[in-house]
C-alpha cells in the first residue's frame, strides 16, 4: 500500500507510480503533496481535498518525452504533469489545489526570448526532444519555442480517451497550456478554476484539440493567454489527422484577463462545428468572442453559436478573421496578401455563426472586427439583439482589436468588415464611435 507525505519536502513520485493501476482511488488530504509527472489509466479516480495540494517539481528532466500533439502538430514533447493516455473513465475532482510550479518554466523559456527565435537546443530534454523529431524546424507553431524544442508541458492531458472528468479543483501555474485534451470523447469539466498570470506565456485556460462531446460549466478562468480555446491541429499534419473539434458546450463560465474569452483557432485545420457558447462573463480579456486562423492552417468552421454573453473591457468583443500573425514565419511572405490565392486544403474557411444577445461595453480598440480572405470570405453570419459601445475616452490604437496583419489601418471604431458573403444585423447597437459605425470595406456581399 502507497504512502501519501503531504509536508511539502518528500517526493511522492515513486508512491504514486505503484499506487495509480487501474480501478485505483485516491484520496489526498491537507498538506502539500510534491511529485514529478503522473500518469492515470483506466477506472481511476483521485480526490484531492480542501486544503490539499498536488504540486509538481519544476525539474525539467523529469517530463520525459511522450508522443502527443504540441501546438497542432504531432510530436514528442514533454510529459503532461497529469497524463491520461488511452483510458476510460477517469475522475479528477475535489476542492483542493493542483499547482503546475510553472515559474522556472516560464523563466526559461523568456530567457533570450527562447519562444521567438531561432535558438537551436541545450539542454538534455531539449536536445532528447530534436533528435526525436526530426524536421521540426519546418513544423508549424504558435510562438510557444518549437525551435529551442523546449516543448513544455501542459498541466492536465487526456489523450485519446473517453469520459474524463475534472471537476472543482483550483488549478494555478500551470508550465504550458492547462487543460489540453487531444482526440478524446465525452469530457466533462465542472466548477473548476484556473489562474495563471497574465505575463506567464502560452498559459491557456482550456485547449480542446480535436475532441468531441465536450463540456465545460460553470468554471472561472484567469490566465496568460486565451481563456476557452477550441483547436484542431495544425496545416498539413492536422489536415491529415481528420479529427474535428466537435460538439462542444460551454456555459455558465467566466474569464477574466485573458487573450480571449471563447476562443477558435488558430489551428484550425481538422475543422471545428457544432459549439454552444452562453451565458458567460469575459471582463477584461483583450478579445471576448475570437474566431482566428490563417492561410495555411486549413480547415472549416462551422455551425458556432454565442447567446447571452456578457463582455466588458475587451479591446474588441467580437473577432472573426483570417490573418492571424501569432507564431507565423517571416510577415513579408505572400501569407497576407491581399490578392486572391489558390484554394487548398490548407485554405481556411468560416462560416454559419450565430451571435444573439449579447453585450460587448467599454471596448478600448474596436466594436467589431470580421475578415474574410478574397479566396474564402467568411460566409452566413447572423448577429441578433447585441450590443457593442465602445469607450469614448479611449486611447488604445485601433489595430489592437486583434493581432493580424496585411489589413491596414481601418478609418474608425465601428464594425469592420472585409471579404464578408452574407451578413444579417437585426436590432444591433453601435455606440461610442466617431465616423462609420459600419466600415464595409472590399469584398463585402448581402450585407443587411
Amino acid at each position: 500500500m502507497s504512502v501519501f507525505i503531504g509536508d511539502g519536502k518528500f517526493d511522492n513520485s515513486e508512491a504514486f507510480s505503484k499506487a495509480l493501476v487501474p480501478g485505483a482511488s485516491i484520496t489526498l488530504t491537507e498538506g502539500v503533496y510534491l511529485t514529478g509527472p503522473i500518469t492515470l489509466p483506466s477506472d481511476v479516480t483521485l480526490t484531492i481535498e480542501k486544503g490539499a495540494t498536488l504540486k509538481f517539481i519544476p525539474e525539467f528532466d523529469r517530463y520525459e518525452p511522450v508522443y502527443s500533439r504540441w501546438e497542432g502538430v504531432k510530436c514528442y514533447c514533454m510529459h503532461p504533469c497529469i497524463f491520461i493516455p488511452d483510458a476510460r473513465n477517469v475522475t479528477v475532482r475535489g476542492e483542493g489545489t493542483i499547482d503546475g510550479s510553472g515559474q522556472a518554466f516560464w523563466d526559461y523559456i523568456e530567457n533570450g526570448d527562447k519562444r521567438h527565435t531561432r535558438v537551436a537546443p541545450t539542454l538534455p530534454i531539449e536536445k532528447k526532444l530534436a533528435a526525436l523529431n526530426p524536421g521540426y524546424l519546418d513544423q508549424p507553431g504558435g510562438g510557444g519555442g518549437r525551435y529551442c524544442q523546449f516543448l513544455r508541458p501542459p498541466l492536465f492531458q487526456p489523450l485519446r480517451s473517453d469520459n474524463v472528468t475534472l471537476e472543482g479543483v483550483h488549478i494555478i501555474d500551470s508550465p504550458f497550456w492547462t487543460i489540453h485534451p487531444v482526440f478524446s470523447n465525452n469530457l466533462t469539466f465542472k466548477g473548476v478554476s484556473i489562474k495563471n498570470p497574465y505575463l506567464a506565456p502560452n498559459t491557456d485556460g482550456f485547449d480542446i484539440d480535436s475532441c468531441t462531446n465536450v463540456r465545460i460549466i460553470d468554471c472561472n478562468v484567469d490566465v496568460g493567454d486565451d481563456g476557452i480555446c477550441l483547436k484542431s491541429g495544425s496545416g498539413s499534419d492536422g489536415i491529415a489527422d481528420k479529427a474535428p473539434t466537435a460538439h462542444v458546450h460551454v456555459e455558465g463560465c467566466t474569464v477574466h484577463g485573458a487573450h480571449g474569452g471563447i476562443v477558435l483557432g488558430s489551428e484550425t485545420a481538422s475543422g471545428i462545428h457544432d459549439v454552444v457558447a452562453r451565458n458567460c462573463h469575459f471582463l477584461g480579456t483583450d478579445r471576448g468572442i475570437r474566431i482566428k486562423s490563417r492561410r495555411g492552417r486549413g480547415g472549416t468552421l462551422e455551425n458556432l453559436e454565442f447567446e447571452n454573453l456578457y463582455m466588458d473591457r475587451n479591446f474588441c468583443p467580437f473577432t472573426c478573421y483570417l490573418w492571424y500573425r501569432g507564431g507565423a514565419p517571416d510577415p513579408t511572405l505572400p501569407l497576407y496578401e491581399q490578392k486572391a490565392h489558390p484554394v487548398t486544403p490548407e485554405t481556411p474557411h468560416i462560416r454559419n455563426l450565430k451571435i444573439r444577445n449579447c453585450t460587448g461595453t467599454n471596448a478600448t480598440a474596436s466594436a467589431m472586427l470580421i475578415a474574410g480572405l478574397p479566396e474564402s470570405p467568411i460566409e452566413n453570419v447572423e448577429i441578433e439583439n447585441c450590443t457593442f459601445a465602445v469607450d469614448p475616452n479611449t486611447t488604445v490604437d485601433v489595430n489592437e482589436a486583434d493581432m493580424y496583419l496585411g489589413l491596414g489601418t481601418p478609418e474608425s471604431r465601428g464594425a469592420r468588415l472585409k471579404w464578408v458573403k452574407g451578413l444579417k444585423l437585426d436590432n444591433v447597437t453601435i455606440s461610442g464611435v466617431e465616423g462609420k459605425q459600419i466600415i464595409l470595406e472590399e469584398g463585402c456581399e448581402d450585407i443587411r
